[in-house]
């Protein structure tokens, strides 16, 4: 069983799901099953499949929306062979200030999971999204008042996406690109959206943790796997929302101490 530091005498976290993993289908190494199969062995009830959206550079996304079928047809078959829970769900891109998606709501309709975040290496979606993606690579960005425009615009993006769509997580918020904490978690708040607690991500810390927690909003933890042998690797992330002082019950996939 995946499990955290004791957060009392003789009790720790116990971890029942990894919501956000990789597989060949995208940017990953590995395949369902066996991303399923690495999950049974951490002792983990379920475990999502989320492969990057098609707005996503060709190598890095999959080759097209109808690629997610082909994921749930390998994931019943994985959990039939597993016992655990394999959900069907994407990394979709947010990709203009508006907070449009590389998804179409009929796709999202069908995913059991909808992580959303901002990427660098996406295939921007005309002038607006183009705008959004330059402000943050161009060499100019770390002028003091560009990087304050781009935090303004990521944040609208995300909270926007957040706004428009059936999303469950924001995916390592501040990644890369720098956004506004506290008005994200309230928007995620708001609707009911978690923020992602990162392994894979060290920009997700306590400090980042803390600031969104005030807003009142909760939290999932991930692995980001994009191997087999990372699936379920959340000891990072447990660390972060232990030092954070999340409470359990705060955490989507944490079944609280025991």
């Amino acid at each position: 069983m995946a499990r955290g530091r004791p957060d009392g005498p003789g009790r720790r976290w116990r971890v029942t799901a990894d919501p956000h993993t990789h597989t060949r289908h995208s940017h990953g190494k590995g395949t369902v099953l066996e991303n399923a199969r690495a999950a049974a062995r951490r002792g983990l009830e379920a475990v999502g499949i989320t492969d990057h959206g098609p707005g996503s550079l060709p190598w890095i996304g999959v080759r097209s929306p109808e690629t997610y079928e082909e994921i749930r047809a390998e994931a019943e078959s994985a959990s039939r062979a597993t016992g655990v829970r394999v959900l069907v769900g994407a990394e979709a891109n947010v990709m203009t200030p508006g907070g449009d998606l590389d998804l179409d709501r009929r796709v999202l309709d069908r995913l059991d999971l909808v992580l959303v975040g901002l990427h660098l290496m996406i295939r921007p979606a005309g002038l607006d999204g183009a705008r959004l993606l330059v402000r943050n690579v161009a060499p100019w960005r770390w002028s003091a008042r560009v990087r304050a425009r781009a935090r303004t615009a990521n944040t609208k993006a995300l909270v926007e996406a957040v706004r428009r769509h059936p999303v469950d997580i924001v995916v390592h918020p501040g990644l890369h690109l720098p956004v506004d904490t506290p008005e994200l978690a309230r928007a995620c708040a708001s609707r009911g959206t978690r923020l992602e607690i990162s392994s894979a991500h060290s920009e997700t810390d306590e400090a980042y943790v803390r600031a969104a927690a005030k807003e009142g909003v909760d939290f999932v933890l991930s692995s980001d796997a994009h191997s087999p042998d990372r699936v379920g690797d959340l000891s990072a992330a447990l660390r972060v929302a232990e030092r954070a002082g999340l409470d359990p019950e705060r955490v989507w996939n944490v079944a609280g101490p025991v």
